[in-house]
């Protein structure tokens, strides 16, 4: 698809703020052995019979991967509605199709060397393109799009969250095992798909539109990319949507997790949107300076420190969500939005079983258990111990 920047400033111009669309992407699963499956090709098929869901599932990269968007909702209530009735439908199918679902960031112990590769023209290009970069990548994470009026304060919203991204990782992450052992991260899909990617990870600031379609241009004209998807920063304006795209988190055990976790990234945009038409002073720190707090959530995750980057110290990361909670609470209220989460994230949850004694196929059962019992219901149940 051709990169028009023209077309994509318009399509801010007519974007309506705090919009907001889901996108979750699921391990396909054996549902004996709970290994990889490669089967998303059965399930397209499968789809059809389902209007809704054949319009809201889309692979990705690999096939053993799924993922199921909510399409655009008007607010995050409508979107979290809409994607609580797809997946029902999801979950289903994958019943019908004698497969389960996993929702952690990556998969505990299935060999990348065995996935193949989905047969589009993308996704043919990017295995072309990146080799083994692609093909290591057997990873999962859920992306929020939040709706922003306007290309220039797209941008500049974009500018205001990065230091914010670590701190997202680090409440998401849910992927401590690859390659059947404990890897000692918290997120061994940031460390294998945001590390290795190029283009990834946390963007440089931009500060107008007018820079950033620069850089984009430069990026077509040096034939580095021939489609903005080509483009996989944690976070980014995205061309089509009119849309501030999240896209730094772990996909999430539970649908309580999913939906908090969503309805946090959607305060942070709006509170960015807010700050931004307020014209509230910002600095822009270095991504280098950014970058040392990626690799604290990727190592450490909520158990670590974090650098406050305002006041040069560190702080425990706990207290970093605490700071990222007061500055987001006008646009929650403004919003309507609660926040549920349980008291350990996925990978706290996960690594406490397996030291505890559990094997890593034990650990991930109940996972994929969680995933399936919050995921599927006709109501997701709250979980106990919640902050």
């Amino acid at each position: 698809m051709a990169i028009n920047l023209d077309t994509a400033r318009a399509a801010f111009a007519a974007s309506t703020d705090f919009t907001v669309g889901l996108e979750e992407e699921f391990a396909l699963l054996d549902r004996r052995e709970l290994g990889l499956a490669g089967r998303f090709e059965q399930m397209r098929a499968a789809a059809e019979a389902d209007p809704v869901l054949a319009e809201s599932i889309a692979g990705e990269l690999i096939a053993s991967e799924i993922e199921i968007r909510s399409g655009r909702g008007e607010d995050l209530a409508a979107a979290i509605a809409a994607q609580r009735d797809r997946r029902r439908r999801l979950f289903a199918l994958a019943k019908e199709q004698g497969l389960a679902l996993g929702a952690t960031g990556t998969h505990p112990w299935s060999d990348y060397r065995q996935q193949q590769i989905i047969d589009t023209e993308h996704y043919r290009r990017v295995a072309e393109g990146l080799k083994w970069v692609a093909w290591r990548n057997n990873t999962f994470s859920l992306h929020v799009h939040v709706g922003i009026r306007d290309a220039d304060r797209a941008v500049q919203v974009c500018d205001r969250l990065r230091p914010a991204l670590p701190i997202l990782l680090a409440v998401s992450s849910s992927s401590p095992f690859l390659d059947g052992q404990d890897s000692g991260l918290h997120s061994a899909r940031t460390q294998i798909f945001t590390k290795s990617f190029p283009r990834c990870g946390i963007p440089d600031p931009f500060g107008t539109w007018d820079a950033f379609a620069s850089y984009v241009d430069l990026l077509t004209r040096t034939r580095s990319i021939v489609e903005y998807t080509q483009v996989w920063w944690s976070i980014r304006p995205h061309l089509s949507f009119g849309t501030v795209e999240v896209r730094i988190c772990d996909s999430q055990v539970s649908a309580q997790e999913s939906d908090s976790l969503a309805a946090l990234i959607v305060a942070c945009v709006a509170q960015a949107a807010r700050d931004v038409d307020a014209g509230t002073p910002v600095t822009d720190h270095p991504r280098s300076l950014i970058e040392e707090n990626l690799w604290r959530a990727v190592r450490y995750g909520l158990e670590g420190e974090m650098i406050d980057l305002d006041r040069g110290r560190t702080e425990p990361t706990s207290e970093a969500v605490e700071r990222l909670l007061e500055w987001t609470a006008p646009a929650r209220g403004e919003l309507g939005i609660e926040l549920s989460f349980p008291a350990l994230n996925g990978t706290q949850r996960q690594r406490r079983m397996h030291e505890a004694g559990a094997s890593l196929e034990e650990v991930y059962a109940a996972a994929v258990a969680e995933t399936r019992e919050t995921y599927a219901g006709a109501l997701e149940p709250q979980l106990k111990g919640s902050r």
